[in-house]
């Protein structure tokens, strides 16, 4: 038996050492190349090896036909097939040297065919690392800008139009993250901010799947302004005709939000509320077009919907939906300038107040509240009505002396030290105290011991381990 296993594990250490001497040993990719094209071969070699899924022996011939035959016809294909080599073989640090490789082939051959497809390919790299709308978006704004770049640079390219489907995804993604911070903000009553998100959103992302429920948003936001503004009180700094200017402001803004759903999105779920919100302010109701009709027929009838197996499978993983994502249209290829929160509320100071942003106290029209007398109030925290509360401490408490640290190991007068810091009294010493005062305190600190002491045990509980 004991020779047997002896037998057995010299046989298993042969194997291991010869497994490693085969791997140590890396074949020269140019042993026996013996040919009047031994470039080719060395390619055809790389391409046989990425097919059976060996990337670091593909890599390694592609490298050698690039050192050793640098004009040859086939270096540009072997630059790219490494940046393939990288793509395939997948994993963050692999996309991100393939994302390496793609870059200096454009670099170095720019006017190839094949740079339109390296373009391509960084793309695809950040596109497949997107993840859900209220997770980290950094991949999708980077797919964003790189499919931006293939349609900008190579329009007449036959992978323009990849690229252009992929960009609706991506910026359906990113319209999604707009619109669910531009709801928060609504449903915290921040008006100013959820308007300054959902106007961004539909200027930046017009074929976002759901324009028309931010723009319905962005509407409801503009009235819940002009109901605010109208229940403030006159005064001298506010009277009636900077009161009138700021409705006015507010109520186009509402006009134009709901008029845009019924011109640009005719069909969608939110058209209807859009119309009887316009007669209900008493506003002309625009009719659509039917270009305007027939074109968001398609939209719609392009959108995708995941089915149950799907939406359940689709909790499990970070890839986002991008199913909703409308497969016709043209994206944007430039962002607008985006709609900031602070100069809407420097736009209705200045109406307000009269005042610009140098000035020392600028009003918000989101802050000003009815019935505040003659002056509208700044924008200073207001004071709660519970002093305890208060964020500050209340300067008149005085503040009690610190207790002293006392070592508990320690005996004597210390426990009587630290009972009297303690109840918040100051602490006296030995001398300053009575002699019978003295004498006791020192009689009961001898018979009390520190609780951290181990006491002895008696009778049966010897037998006690515990």
């Amino acid at each position: 038996m004991l020779r047997r296993y002896i037998i057995g594990l010299l046989l298993a250490f042969c194997l291991v050492l010869t497994v490693g001497c085969r791997n140590k040993n890396v074949k020269n990719p140019l042993a026996g190349v013996d040919s009047k094209q031994p470039d080719k071969v060395l390619f055809d070699r790389a391409m046989e090896a990425m097919r059976k899924r060996k990337y670091d022996v593909s890599r390694l011939s592609l490298q050698t036909l690039i050192n050793t035959y640098p004009d040859s016809e086939f270096v540009a294909r072997a630059k790219l097939a490494i940046g393939d080599s990288w793509y395939a073989e997948g994993g963050s640090a692999a996309l991100a040297q393939a994302e390496n490789e793609y870059r200096d082939f454009i670099t170095f051959f720019p006017n190839m065919a094949e740079a339109a497809e390296a373009q391509l390919k960084i793309a695809d790299i950040h596109y497949k690392q997107i993840e859900k709308p209220d997770r980290d978006f950094t991949h999708a704004r980077r797919a964003e800008d790189e499919y931006r770049q293939v349609l900008l640079q190579y329009p007449d390219s036959k992978l323009a139009d990849k690229a252009r489907v992929r960009l609706l995804e991506v910026q359906e993604i990113l319209g999604d993250r707009e619109f669910r911070i531009g709801r928060f903000y609504y449903l915290r009553q921040s008006y100013a901010a959820a308007i300054a998100r959902l106007k961004t959103l539909t200027d930046t992302y017009p074929l976002y799947s759901q324009s028309d429920e931010a723009l319905f948003m962005l509407g409801q936001a503009h009235e819940r302004q002009v109901d605010s503004i109208r229940t403030l009180t006159t005064s001298k700094a506010f009277d009636e005709v900077k009161k009138a200017q700021l409705l006015k402001i507010y109520t186009d803004d509402a006009n134009e939000a709901y008029s845009k759903i019924i011109t640009r999105y005719p069909m969608m779920p939110r058209a209807a509320d859009a119309r009887a919100r316009l007669k209900a302010m008493d506003l002309a109701v625009p009719t659509p077009t039917q270009e305007a009709i027939d074109l968001n027929k398609k939209e719609i009838a392009s959108r995708g919907q995941l089915g149950r197996m799907d939406k359940i499978m689709l909790v499990l993983h970070k890839r986002p939906d991008f199913s909703s994502a409308t497969k016709v249209g043209e994206p944007p290829l430039v962002d607008p300038k985006p709609t900031d929160a602070p100069d809407l509320v420097k736009q209705a100071n200045a109406v307000v107040t009269g005042k610009t942003d140098g000035d020392e106290s600028i009003v918000s029209a989101e802050t000003v509240k009815p019935g505040d007398g003659s002056k509208p109030p700044e924008n200073q925290p207001i004071p709660r009505s519970n002093p305890d509360d208060t964020i500050l401490p209340d300067k008149s408490d005085t503040p009690k002396p610190m207790p002293e640290q006392v070592n508990e190991a320690a005996g004597g007068s210390s426990s009587g030290t630290a009972a009297a810091a303690t109840d918040g009294t100051a602490a006296t010493s030995d001398s300053a105290k009575p002699a019978d005062a003295k004498s006791d305190s020192s009689t009961t600190d001898g018979k009390k011991e520190s609780s951290s002491k181990e006491k002895k045990k008696k009778g049966l509980r010897k037998l006690i381990p515990f």
